[in-house]
């Protein structure tokens, strides 16, 4: 029943429940409102409600009815097969209110009204609502500030919105968008950035500034808007226009756009100082628009390049960014935003690939209109770098290269004046002293050091590089030392020295050359590919690096942890006997008294113990230590972060030492089993575990049952799906499980008892499929007629599961595990089975799909599955494809079986043999060898081609006998070597399944001798009279081609 405007006051009744605090009437509305929701007439009277303004109406409950409404466009605008959705007269009724009701006061409100707008927009422009830009465009003429604003918000949530659709007539439609709003928005952006201007400069005079403001809150609302229609502009020459990084074609709105907000942040800048200490607000807008505006200026770069390419452009707004970067406080700001934003621009334009020259040169043809796309990029390019050569000459190169590196702050309560006048000798004129600093440490920096060291280093490390100033200022260098290499590496290497000449080794107080060194070791660390051509990595350690470690004061932990992390970057210029004692620096490091030098330390092991020429003997000579400081280093640690680098480096350690882990079991399995249980409740530290636990019992190996006390548990809670964190941590459990399978000696009851948690892992879904077969045939393999007498029902049941429900990727894994049973045990396996087995009949009886290879294979191998069968098992084949139940069911799938399935499987054996592989084709050889011997008249006419395969199999296998035919074994699809779980197995599970193949009857067995047999057995069943008659149809080649094979045996 549809609701209708008299159902608009009992609506509202049902919102303000909604909002009580009484779960007795909060319980009922909220139910009585997701009822009402698929009624027709519900978003109308949302919109009634919404709209309702005044003292009646409560402004929480007209919020409430925008986030209902925006909640029903999601789930009924567009018409579904479960809902009737809303009808296309409402949906008018809607679109047309709706756009009446955007002048809100309420900010809130306002903001959901306009992302709901653009929901709708987003299904329906332009075909069901094309005037919805119009009548927004109307709506602007209007002098009321604060219904321009609205409708600013509104336009741009919808561009932002409409925008995601990249269907080509989506984006055609989009420019046909910005070509009528672009000049609008423009020129009003223009306008009010000079009003702001003029405000701005009018309030600084004042000493009322607040009761003026007060009084009037036009300017704020103006200043949004204003930001509202930057974001306008910047959407419209992103969206509106094809990259020109691909078309080569100019975008002139770049052009025209990046002069003038270059001009508007230069004028804004001042006021961001001026307003800090008199009003709040417009400090704040003063910072958020200097940041916003340079943000346009880096979107329109990255997405217009060779529009970017221009003499009001490019030039000019690197120098000015290099001009904030150099000398921030002459620039006019201070704040880290605008500078992170200053450097990713310059960083941005000096690594852009479009702005690399070409080779060959510019093309110079007075016509440009005939130039190729590739000529006309060449010609970007060559432009683009000779505007670079101008803005950034080799000394402003090694200016900027030096403010990275050596700006200098100084504490004044450890810096005297000599050591001030000392470092600016160091950098000499080109370079002022900075109050400010990139790479250099500030006292607030060392300050959260002290205060939470793992916080500070993970932030140091693990930042993006646009979030903070200095990440930000270290990737600029990398960039600017990739550019200019040959210019900078002298530079970077005489700052090096020059500050390991003002900071000796034994250095103790916190000095401005130690914070030197540490930024000129962290930019060594970031180039050293480049700087061991200039620097001998043996001679620093020696003569510096190995003294400072040495050096324990609290103070010089700044050098130690920049030296800890520098070793691990210059790994592969460690060389010779400086390797050792580098190991055992960084192992030294580990114990140290501050958290984050050993954290580093941490790190940098990793890096040298993973690298390809790494000393497995310096490694063990440490391991003791290592293990140890690893252990104590995880209970003094607190953060997440923190626990997941020690683990890693745990999880290292056990891969390189393999089974020399076996003395340390003991200690290992102790501080795994009381890291799980403080992890209780914390599902990423314990995926992280699980991930080491399964490296340690591979490490194990023979020695893993040293562990199952802690383990097995272990084991238990990860594979429980009832489990709560089951969702997170089953993956990895299941991974653990199969490597403690295949490390195990023997299976112990310990083990055979985790099986029923399979069956549940399978029921719930398939998505650990491959891992979970190889836990079957784990303990197939090791603990076969134990496994099948404990838990045949469920293995039964998982099979049946799988063998209906999966795809054909998911069947070709699992029917391998099939193909095992009834090879080790075909007398107890089949009738365990027997309802897979049906399903396999099914499978090879179906028609094949011409365009599915898949297909094709799982009906070769589902064949070859019958037919071992057949061989290993006669009686139970017999008794199986002489069910009733069977026959009718395939009968009524509409599958064609000639009143015999027997005779339909021999047919398929024929047709399929080209299709199957080597061991396939000698099951199915063997198979058509034993049908002979069966009382079925029918054989006999069919004893031409059964010969003709036999026949065919055995010249073959003559031809392949010497190859390694492994891959082509369905026994060995999923795990004769294609272990693909993250470890490495153990020579005991390989040595058991070469084993296992080695001895497959069907492998060992002469089909020469059984199919003479056959034939003997076949004429004695079907008379020497009906068998020389079939025998005498055989072709007479095909028939010498039989008496070769047999023979020759």
């Amino acid at each position: 029943m549809a609701l209708s405007a008299g159902d608009v006051p009992t609506m509202y009744t049902v919102l303000v429940n909604s909002l009580s605090a009484d779960e007795a009437a909060r319980r009922p509305a909220e139910a009585a409102l997701a009822q009402c929701e698929t009624r027709p007439g519900f978003c109308s009277c949302l919109l009634e409600i919404i709209s309702a303004r005044g003292l009646a109406c409560r402004e929480d409950v007209r919020l409430l009815a925008t986030v209902y409404f925006k909640n029903s466009i999601n789930r009924y605008w567009r018409h579904r097969r479960d809902s009737y959705g809303i009808s296309n007269e409402e949906k008018d009724h809607l679109r047309k209110n709706l756009l009446l009701t955007i002048r809100e006061e309420n900010s809130q409100i306002a903001l959901q009204l306009a992302v709901l707008i653009s929901k709708i927009a987003r299904l329906d422009y332009p075909k069901e609502w094309p005037d919805i830009f119009s009548v927004l465009a109307q709506q602007l003429q209007s002098a009321d500030v604060l219904a321009s604003h609205r409708v600013f918000m509104v336009l741009f949530r919808t561009l932002k919105e409409l925008s995601t659709k990249r269907l080509a007539v989506d984006q055609k439609n989009y420019a046909e968008i910005t070509s009528h709003l672009f000049e609008y928005t423009w020129n009003l952006w223009k306008s009010d950035v000079q009003t702001i201007l003029q405000n701005l400069s009018m309030l600084l005079q004042r000493n009322d500034l607040e009761s003026i403001l007060e009084q009037s809150n036009d300017l704020i609302l103006i200043c949004d808007r204003w930001l509202l229609c930057l974001k306008i502009v910047r959407q419209l020459i992103f969206s509106g226009y094809a990259s020109d990084s691909r078309t080569a074609q100019e975008v002139w709105q770049v052009r025209e756009v990046c002069p003038t907000i270059l001009t508007a942040i230069k004028s804004l800048l001042p006021y961001y100082g001026s307003f800090k200490d008199k009003h709040a607000k417009l400090w704040d807008f003063s910072k958020r628009a200097c940041t916003k505006l340079m943000k346009v200026l880096v979107t329109l770069q990255g997405r217009h390049p060779y529009s970017f390419v221009h003499q009001t452009v490019l030039p000019a707004t690197v120098d000015f960014c290099l001009s904030v970067i150099t000398n921030p406080e002459q620039a006019g700001t201070s704040f880290e935003e605008f500078l992170i934003q200053s450097m990713v621009l310059v960083k941005s334009v000096l690594e852009c690939k479009e702005y690399r020259p070409s080779p060959t040169g510019r093309v110079i043809n007075d016509n440009t209109q005939h130039l190729s796309l590739e000529q006309r990029k060449k010609n970007f390019a060559a432009v683009a770098s000779d505007m670079l050569k101008v803005v950034l000459p080799g000394d402003r190169v090694v200016l900027l290269c030096n403010i990275l590196i050596r700006s200098i702050w100084w504490p004044p309560y450890f810096i005297c004046i000599a050591a001030v006048q000392a470092i600016v000798r160091i950098i000499g004129q080109q370079c002022s002293v900075f109050l400010k600093n990139y790479f250099i440490y500030t006292a607030k920096d060392l300050e959260e050091w002290s205060e939470n060291p793992e916080s500070f280093h993970h932030e140091q490390n693990l930042v993006q590089w646009t979030e903070k100033k200095r990440p930000c200022a270290e990737a600029l260098f990398i960039v600017i030392f990739e550019k200019y290499r040959e210019l900078l590496a002298p530079v970077v290497v005489s700052v090096l020295r020059e500050a390991m000449a003002v900071s000796p080794p034994q250095e103790t107080d916190i000095t401005a050359g130690m914070l030197l060194k540490d930024a000129a070791y962290t930019a060594a660390g970031h180039v050293y590919y480049e700087l061991s051509n200039y620097l001998s990595f043996n001679e620093w350690f020696h003569g510096s690096l190995s003294i400072e470690i040495s050096n324990r004061h609290p103070n010089t932990r700044i050098i130690r942890r920049k030296i800890a992390l520098l070793l691990g970057q210059w790994i592969s210029e460690i060389k010779g006997d400086t390797r050792k004692l580098v190991y055992h620096a960084l192992v030294g490091l580990l114990q140290d008294n501050d958290i984050a030098v050993r954290l580093a330390a941490c790190s940098s092991l990793c890096y040298l113990f993973q690298e390809s020429s790494f000393s497995e003997l310096d490694l063990f000579e440490c391991l003791p230590t290592c293990w140890t400081m690893s252990f104590k280093l995880i209970e003094d640690v607190q953060e997440f972060d923190s626990k997941v680098q020690v683990l890693n480096f745990i999880s290292v350690l056990l891969e390189h030492v393999g089974d020399k882990v076996i003395p340390f079991a003991s200690q290992l399995t102790q501080f795994f089993q009381k890291l799980w249980d403080e992890s209780a409740g914390e599902s990423l530290l314990q995926i992280q575990l699980l991930t080491a636990l399964r490296t340690f019992v591979s490490s194990l190996g023979y020695q893993s049952p040293l562990s199952y006390h802690m383990l097995i548990p272990v084991l238990q809670s990860g594979i429980n799906v009832e489990s709560p964190d089951a969702l997170n941590l089953l993956e990895d459990s299941v991974l653990l499980w199969e490597a403690t399978l295949s490390n195990a000696p023997s299976i112990v009851p310990q083990l055979l008892d985790l099986f029923p948690y399979l069956v549940g892992i399978l029921n719930k879904s398939f998505d650990h499929l491959e891992v979970t077969i190889k836990i079957i045939e784990d303990y197939t393999i090791f603990s076969g007629p134990e496994f099948l007498k404990s838990h045949g029902a469920s293995l039964a049941s998982v099979l049946d599961t799988v063998v209906g429900n999966v795809n054909d990727k998911g069947l070709l894994t699992a029917l391998p595990i099939i193909d095992l049973l009834i090879q080790l045990f075909p007398l107890e396996a089949p009738p365990l089975i027997s309802s897979a087995l049906q399903k396999l009949i099914f499978i090879s009886l179906s028609q094949d799909d011409g365009q599915n290879p898949s297909r094709t294979s799982v009906r070769a191998s589902s064949g070859a599955i019958l037919a071992r069968l057949l061989v290993m098992n006669t009686n139970f084949s017999a008794q199986l494809l002489s069910e009733p139940a069977l026959s009718a069911s395939i009968q009524q799938a509409g599958i064609s079986v000639n009143n015999n399935l027997l005779l339909s499987l021999v047919d398929m054996w024929i047709d399929k043999v080209d299709d199957a592989n080597t061991i396939q084709q000698k099951e199915y050889a063997m198979a058509l060898s034993v049908i002979l011997t069966l009382q079925v008249p029918q054989v006999i006419d069919k004893l031409d081609d059964i010969l003709s395969v036999c026949t065919t199999v055995i010249i073959g296998s003559r031809e392949v006998k010497t190859e390694d035919d492994t891959s082509g074994d369905i026994t060995s699809s999923s795990w004769l070597g294609n272990d693909n779980s993250g470890y490495s197995s153990t020579s005991s599970k390989e040595l058991r399944k070469r084993q296992v193949k080695e001895l497959d009857p069907i492998k060992q067995a002469s089909l020469e001798n059984m199919l003479r047999e056959n034939l003997k057995a076949c004429a004695t069943l079907h008379g020497d009279a009906a068998f020389n008659a079939a025998i005498s149809r055989i072709h007479p080649a095909a028939f010498a081609q039989l008496q070769q094979a047999l023979n020759t045996a």
